[in-house]
């Protein structure tokens, strides 16, 4: 089997506009999130986490004009441009795919009726076409739309693409923003907290709205690999509950079952797990669920954080993100507490993080789940360390 090295990335929310930004800010324990009253996204106030517009707009003129392109294709545009600075990885050639994954789009252009850009920039295929082509791609893009599931099922695609020999080299992007359309939605399931949202917390009450970017990388080649001990994409999986539109299965078997096919796809038979990057959405359903299956799997003694009242939920960037965090954590041997948590509020005894630590780890595991019934997991690895 082909090995799978994540050869690059970056990430853009609230926090900053790289990878290293962001992480640093979450070492500190330092989070994006604020409260809003901005008419174009809600008509009460609202604590949502929202990168930077006017940074975007000078980011994005370096490299193109901001006026021919959507918010989200810049946040995207960028993203990617600042992970291929890192490598020397050739877009025009036939050997790289472009995946992206987004749970709306270029929503706002309906919400606005904004026709500037034409009728078809809203499909998610002419967004592909759009990034894709800024980067002189001659291959149809791959899009994936799985609701919060989304990343990481891009990641997974662009794994098994590789794998298969299809391609060398896939970038895989995820990216959403916050509109409208996103908090009005969540509202009508009562679902968004009035505050910065509390993972695994006993007092947990909803979400916190995000927006971002974020691009990994992969690749079968090791020519494009630059660390003496790369991070590599080891196994991944998805499966379906098929419990409810939005409500995930009360007992946790689906995200179960992902985890141990992602665990069973990666060659991995022990229990020697050194960290898991939560989905932990601070939902009363999302948490318990997700406790379940993590107990399922006997996993109850890793420890666990959920970075979402950092950057928010980042919807279809969020599997991404939260991934290159782990890939960090990886690197610098350390764990980021889990911001908002104070009382255990989870049925189960997860191992949750409270306070960021300095410890070695080898290896992480990544979980998800949506709305649909969708769950997915993936497992990383430091080459060589099991």
């Amino acid at each position: 089997m082909n090995t799978i090295y994540t050869v690059s990335n970056n990430i853009i929310t609230s926090l900053g506009f790289s990878s290293k930004e962001n992480f640093d800010a979450l070492k500190k324990g330092v989070s994006g999130i604020k409260e809003t009253s901005d008419p174009e996204i809600t008509q009460i106030p609202l604590n949502v986490s929202r990168v930077d517009s006017e940074r975007l707009s000078n980011e994005f003129n370096q490299i193109g004009n901001s006026a021919d392109y959507t918010r989200l294709e810049q946040l995207m545009i960028i993203s990617i441009h600042d992970a291929l600075k890192q490598t020397n990885v050739d877009t025009s050639s036939g050997e790289t795919i472009f995946i992206l994954s987004t749970t709306k789009g270029n929503i706002d252009l309906l919400e606005k009726n904004n026709l500037s850009f034409g009728k078809d920039r809203i499909h998610l295929w002419k967004l592909g076409e759009i990034v894709s082509n800024f980067f002189n791609s001659p291959i149809t893009p791959v899009i994936i739309s799985n609701a919060c599931v989304s990343g990481l099922t891009a990641l997974t695609t662009g794994a098994q693409l590789l794998r298969k020999g299809k391609y060398k080299n896939a970038i895989v992007c995820g990216g959403d923003i916050i509109s409208e359309f996103t908090p009005s939605g969540f509202q009508s399931f009562k679902a968004i907290s009035p505050q910065p949202c509390r993972p695994f917390d006993a007092n947990r009450d909803g979400i916190t709205l995000g927006e971002g970017a974020g691009t990994i990388i992969l690749s079968s080649e090791e020519k494009h690999v630059k660390e003496k001990n790369p991070v590599i994409f080891r196994g991944g999986a998805n499966t379906n509950d098929a419990n409810h539109i939005s409500g995930p299965s009360r007992t946790g078997d689906g995200l179960y079952y992902a985890i141990r096919n992602a665990l069973t796809d990666a060659n991995k038979t022990d229990e020697n797990i050194d960290y898991i990057s939560g989905h932990g959405t601070a939902t009363p359903y999302n948490d318990e669920m997700e406790s379940k299956a993590i107990a399922w799997a006997e996993l109850e003694h890793v420890p666990v954080n959920s970075l979402k009242a950092y950057w928010g939920h980042t919807l279809g960037a969020a599997g991404i993100v939260e991934s290159i965090a782990g890939i960090y954590s990886i690197k610098e041997n350390c764990l980021i507490k889990t911001l908002g948590y104070s009382e255990h509020g989870v049925s189960k005894s997860l191992n949750i993080i409270k306070e960021y630590k300095k410890t070695t780890i080898n290896n992480f595991l990544k979980t998800a789940s949506g709305f649909g019934g969708s769950n997915a997991a993936a497992y990383f690895s430091e080459l060589n360390n099991d």
